[in-house]
């Protein structure tokens, strides 16, 4: 029995048929039908209810980072073999996600990957050097340099989704986010050649060549864009956009020479009706122009309250984070007090992810990260 619902998604009405569904789960006609969204699996899961703003059984909790370092099997299973190396190797990419979820009983999966993936697909000669982060060959500083990204098409990612169809397998009713780093993050890495303080580079393309500078995020948007489609279409529950770098912008810089790019990318899976999230560090004076990119889930980092950042939102929406990850690394008796402050921050949101305000730190006690979860559900059970 099919029955008609209405339903309310980025300020539009729509009729949706939904078999045998709750009120407010909904069919995403976008995505495969046997896609975990539409076939029961995922739909009805925590973090799914809460990305849209539903009732829930408990707060749900996944942790930035949780795929990685804090964990032994994980620093195990990586030796010998380098970052890039692994993130394109489906069965590494399928152990390092799932692990996580084993060990901490966490509500999400996060995709282990980075992200530089997409220009590396490309042949975009960039590697990732231990205790440096992401180096480029031949940095980005031209228009010539621009014409260097190419589209980015199935077969150079074939390996890299054949790990997002075989995680949503083994998941089950455990969502997978996808992601992928937005044109400024990935801007910055291509102009700098590699992490940076200060974007001195970067920020005198933009301000010198603003011709160069938006054909250039231009391209990393569409095939960032395509990137999080091709993760989707594979199996993703939900996708989040990064922007590690965007608190180096003054609000003037980030609206008039970014803010464009990032909606393109949102916009190129808008269509899927999946929760979007967008996150970035240092971005406390820039979440109201950052939602109007075009995400239903706004991370907040760990610098303002969440009752707070609600406030500066251009309208409601649910919430992600925001324990500061440092907390992590106190006794437990401050480590519960943080997790509960957040928690009580987080009254009367829209929807709540709980979540840190940035990524775990590689010294991290996974046993600390266990005991938050638990400490979310068994606090949160409605």
């Amino acid at each position: 029995m099919f029955d008609s619902r209405l339903r309310v998604w980025d300020d539009r009405l729509v009729a949706v048929d939904t078999p045998n569904k709750e009120p407010g789960e909904h069919l995403r006609p976008e995505l495969p039908a046997d896609h975990p969204l539409n076939d029961g699996r995922t739909g009805n899961s925590a973090l799914i209810r809460a990305a849209e703003g539903r009732s829930v059984p408990h707060t749900p909790v996944w942790f930035m980072r949780q795929a990685g370092r804090s964990l032994p099997e994980y620093r195990k299973l990586r030796e010998g073999h380098s970052m890039l190396d692994t993130c394109f190797n489906t069965d590494l990419t399928v152990e390092i996600t799932m692990q996580p979820v084993r060990r901490h009983g966490v509500d999400a999966a996060i995709f282990f990957s980075d992200i530089v993936v997409p220009i590396k697909a490309i042949g975009i000669d960039v590697e990732i050097q231990p205790g440096v982060g992401p180096v480029i060959a031949q940095p980005f500083r031209s228009a010539a340099d621009v014409a260097r990204l190419r589209d980015l098409e199935p077969d150079d990612v074939a390996t890299v989704m054949a790990a997002v169809t075989a995680l949503t397998e083994q998941l089950g009713t455990t969502p997978l986010i996808g992601f992928a780093g937005a044109p400024f993050t990935v801007a910055s890495y291509l102009v700098e050649g590699r992490p940076s303080r200060d974007h001195v580079h970067t920020k005198a393309l933009m301000l010198s060549d603003p011709d160069t500078w938006n054909l250039l995020l231009g391209r990393i948007a569409d095939i960032c864009g395509t990137f999080l489609q091709y993760q989707l279409e594979a199996g993703a529950s939900a996708i989040q956009l990064f922007d590690s770098w965007a608190g180096a912008l003054s609000a003037r810089d980030y609206e008039r020479a970014v803010l464009p790019h990032s909606r393109k990318v949102f916009e190129a899976v808008a269509k899927y009706e999946t929760p979007r999230i967008h996150f970035g560090v240092g971005t406390s004076e820039l979440l109201a122009l950052m939602q109007s990119a075009g995400a239903n889930v706004m991370g907040v980092d760990f610098r303002l309250p969440l009752n707070e950042a609600i406030k500066r939102l251009n309208h409601p929406s649910p919430l992600q984070g925001n324990l500061d990850p440092a907390v992590l690394f106190a006794n437990w008796s401050a480590v519960s007090t943080s997790v509960l402050r957040v928690l009580g921050e987080a009254e009367g949101l829209p929807g709540h992810i709980f979540n840190l305000g940035h990524g775990v730190p590689p010294d991290t006690d996974p046993d600390v990260l266990s005991r938050v979860v638990d400490l979310v559900h068994s606090e949160t059970v409605r």
